[in-house]
């Protein structure tokens, strides 16, 4: 059984005892977190696609822990104008487990 979820503007495909890392969520560490934004669900082969969420379905999960994700660099020049602005971005992520599909 899977499903396919939304969260942060992205789309991922989540079963049970799978980890994600997505965009940073408001929860501490520990809590539960529920996704209602399901939008397809496959239990058994029998394919149940939302137009545009499924209703009733939802995925929940646990918070396991928040990070950041390591740097990159932000680096903009325009040549022979001695123009040259270097910045680093680390984006927060948020680490959650999968623990149990309701469809």
């Amino acid at each position: 059984m899977y499903a396919i979820i939304e969260t942060g503007g992205k789309q991922y495909k989540v079963e049970e005892g799978s980890v994600l890392f997505i965009e940073k969520l408001a929860g501490n560490e520990g809590e539960a977190v529920t996704f209602d934004k399901v939008l397809l669900v496959n239990k058994d082969g029998q394919v149940t696609a939302g137009a545009p969420t499924v209703a009733g379905a939802t995925v929940t999960g646990k918070v396991e822990k928040h990070g950041k994700q390591s740097k990159i660099i932000v680096y903009k020049y325009k040549a022979k104008k001695n123009y040259r602005r270097k910045q680093g971005h680390r984006q927060p992520f948020t680490k959650v487990v999968i623990e149990k599909i309701n469809a």
